[in-house]
């Protein structure tokens, strides 16, 4: 598991003076940046090797501006070509929303799918979540 903690931003509160609600697909993304190394390291765009078939949130409490989060992410899922990274937050150790990204490995050149390479499917299975 990995896991990342931030400092919620003023904008990215609502008129009810909570997080806005799309504040979390943007980091959720921001904390699956660890992923992302295994498959292009330097993280360089041109060499590009993923694609985001789905993003899913669940809200379970409010998160407020000023008080830090935790993120933590694990791999839910490994298939042959696709994972599911699940991401939950945290806000004074309460859970309040849980992500699934599911990700593809893909081949942009020929526009299609990949299978995941060993190497790649043993870096995600070191992250996988138990049950």
């Amino acid at each position: 598991m990995f896991s990342e903690t931030l400092m919620p931003r003023f904008s990215e509160t609502d008129a009810l003076g909570h997080i806005n609600n799309t504040a979390l697909p943007v980091w959720f993304e921001a904390a699956r940046t660890p992923f992302f190394r295994f498959f292009t390291p330097d993280l360089d765009c041109n060499n590009w090797k993923l694609i985001v078939a789905k993003i899913e949130v669940e809200f379970k409490g409010e998160l407020f501006y000023g008080q830090e989060i935790t993120i933590n992410s694990s791999i839910s899922r490994i298939g042959s070509s696709s994972f599911v990274i699940c991401q939950e937050v945290y806000q004074h150790n309460e859970l309040c929303a849980v992500g699934n990204a599911t990700m593809v490995r893909y081949d942009f050149a020929n526009k299609a799918s990949t299978p995941l390479s060993e190497q790649e499917r043993a870096s995600l299975t070191a992250h996988l979540k138990a049950e």
